[in-house]
């Protein structure tokens, strides 16, 4: 059995919990996975914490709650100091390179960054950093190897 638990971590507004139920939607479709998410809100709506937790598995998820994500990905530096201890040994670290600056990052883990809301903006719209973050992470992970 399969099971790949992510956290997706920044702030409202960022689209956070849209991208958590992209990632869900894309493994069932194009590789007819498994997957739930759950999340959570601050107490403001737009500009608070948030965060996705998606758990892709090949077989029928009987627990729905991540307990040591694999993956990681954050677009905030509130994310990042709070959810990075969270990251399973030897895990896959995300992070929006403009917008969050890892520091005392682990030797066991593999880290991407990438500007995702400059490249958003230079798309001429700065709320695609979502979806600029989704693409880079099915480019460097396989965890949903259909839609490529």
């Amino acid at each position: 059995m399969t099971r790949t638990e992510i956290k997706i971590g920044g702030f409202g507004g960022q689209g956070v919990i849209l991208s958590g139920y992209i990632i869900g939607r894309a493994a069932a479709i194009y590789d007819g996975k498994h997957a739930t998410m759950i999340q959570a809100f601050g107490p403001e709506a737009r500009g608070s914490a948030c965060s996705a937790q998606i758990v892709v598995s090949s077989e029928p998820i009987a627990y729905p709650y991540i307990t040591t994500p694999s993956i990681m990905i954050v677009m905030s530096q509130e994310a990042y100091t709070k959810f990075s201890p969270e990251l399973a040994e030897g895990g896959i670290l995300i992070t929006e390179e403009e917008l969050v600056k890892p520091h005392n990052l682990r030797k066991d883990l593999t880290h991407f960054s990438i500007p995702a809301t400059r490249f958003a903006e230079e798309l001429g719209r700065k709320m695609v950093l979502n979806i600029v973050m989704m693409g880079f992470l099915t480019a460097v992970t396989d965890i949903v190897a259909g839609a490529i």
